[in-house]
């Protein structure tokens, strides 16, 4: 039998196999518990393990699934996703929820190939308007809305 290998998904495989092992491991120390009575390690332990054996399943399948070549990178889309993520983390505590939300939305819009500013600026108020509301006045938690 000769493996037609699927390389994408077997990447992709191999990068949740992965994930889950540094994920059981940071919850290792936490104590598991019973399900009558779950510890603080219980779900993490249980979604690593959960991610695992996606991957393992996946990595099978990249293995009978047909040839497919690696795709090339595209290198816009992964910068301003990763430039989204630095922003807010440089952003929120200076300019606010509602500001770095905004900006975040606006930063990773422009990571498709066919957006339109007005849509994504929309979508960008709706979605920090949403953060605030959420996480301000439903969850109660201590972060600044604006920057003054």
């Amino acid at each position: 039998m000769v493996l037609k290998i699927n390389t994408p998904d077997l990447a992709f495989a191999v990068f949740l196999i992965a994930l889950g092992a540094f994920a059981l491991a940071l919850a290792s120390p936490l104590a598991v518990g019973t399900a009558a009575a779950m510890g603080p390690g219980y779900v993490p332990r249980g979604l690593a393990i959960l991610i695992m054996v996606y991957g393992a399943v996946l990595g099978v399948r990249a293995l009978f699934s047909g040839r497919a070549p690696m795709p090339a990178i595209e290198w816009r889309p992964l910068l301003l996703i990763f430039g989204a993520v630095a922003l807010f983390a440089l952003l929120l505590p200076f300019a606010g929820l509602a500001l770095t939300s905004f900006v975040l939305v606006i930063c990773a819009g422009f990571a498709a190939y066919d957006v339109r500013f007005r849509e994504n600026a929309i979508a960008a108020v709706v979605l920090a308007a949403f953060a605030v509301v959420l996480f301000v006045m439903a969850l109660g938690l201590p972060i600044q809305v604006w920057p003054w």
